[in-house]
C-alpha cells in the first residue's frame, strides 16, 4: 500500500511540473520553434485572428523581449557594484510586460486572472498593445521596427521621441525587424497555418 502510495504522489509531482521549461532550442526558425511548441501556434493564429497582428511580428518581439522564456526578468541592479538594489524594472515573462501595462490590459480587457508567463496571455497582451500603438500613433501592425520603438518606449515616449537619442534601441529595433522578415520568409516555407 505504501508503495502504490508513494508511486501516485511521484506520479502527481512529475506532471506537475508541467509543460517545457525555458526558451525553444530552435529560436532562429521559426517552422521548428513552433514545431516544437505547438502550444505557441495556436496562441499566434488566434492573436492574428482577434487583433490583426502578423504572426512573425509577434515572434520577433518576443524573441527579443524574452527569448521565449517566460519566467524572464530583467537583471538585477547593484549599488556599488556589490548592494543588490532590485530589478531594473518589473518586466517580466514572455512580453516583459510592466506591472502598470499589464494591470491596464487586464482591466481593460476584464481578463483578470491573466499571467505574465502564460503565453495565451502574453500573447493576447502584445496584440492589445500593438492595437493600441496602431490606433494612437499611427503605426501599421505589420511594421515590426516602429512597433517595437513604442513597445520598449512606450506611446508617450515614442511621441516624444525618446528613441532617437538612443542608438543603441534603434539598433535593436532594427534587429528585430530584420528577424520579424526572417520569420516571415520561413513561415511562408512551412505549414505553419
Amino acid at each position: 500500500m505504501i508503495r502504490a502510495l508513494s508511486a501516485v504522489l511521484i506520479l502527481l509531482l512529475v506532471a506537475s511540473c508541467g509543460g517545457p521549461k525555458g526558451s525553444p532550442r530552435n529560436l532562429d526558425n521559426a517552422c521548428l520553434l513552433l514545431q516544437e511548441r505547438k502550444p505557441y501556434a495556436r496562441a499566434f493564429r488566434k492573436v492574428e485572428r482577434k487583433w490583426g497582428v502578423p504572426t512573425h511580428v509577434m515572434m520577433a518581439m518576443i524573441h527579443q523581449e524574452s527569448k521565449f522564456d517566460g519566467n524572464a526578468r530583467t537583471p538585477h541592479r547593484f549599488a556599488l557594484g556589490i548592494i543588490p538594489m532590485g530589478r531594473q524594472s518589473s518586466a517580466y515573462g514572455y512580453s516583459q510586460a510592466l506591472d502598470g501595462t499589464w494591470d491596464d490590459y487586464r482591466n481593460e480587457t476584464r481578463n483578470r486572472g491573466a499571467r505574465r508567463n502564460n503565453f495565451d496571455d502574453a500573447t493576447d497582451f502584445m496584440g492589445w498593445y500593438m492595437n493600441k500603438t496602431r490606433d494612437k500613433l499611427g503605426i501599421p501592425l505589420s511594421d515590426a521596427m516602429n512597433q517595437y520603438l513604442a513597445y520598449h518606449d512606450g506611446h508617450s515616449g515614442y511621441a516624444r521621441g525618446t528613441w532617437k537619442s538612443k542608438a543603441w534601441l534603434v539598433d535593436v529595433s532594427q534587429r528585430v525587424a530584420a528577424r520579424a522578415q526572417l520569420y516571415q520568409g520561413q513561415l511562408a516555407r512551412c505549414r505553419y497555418r
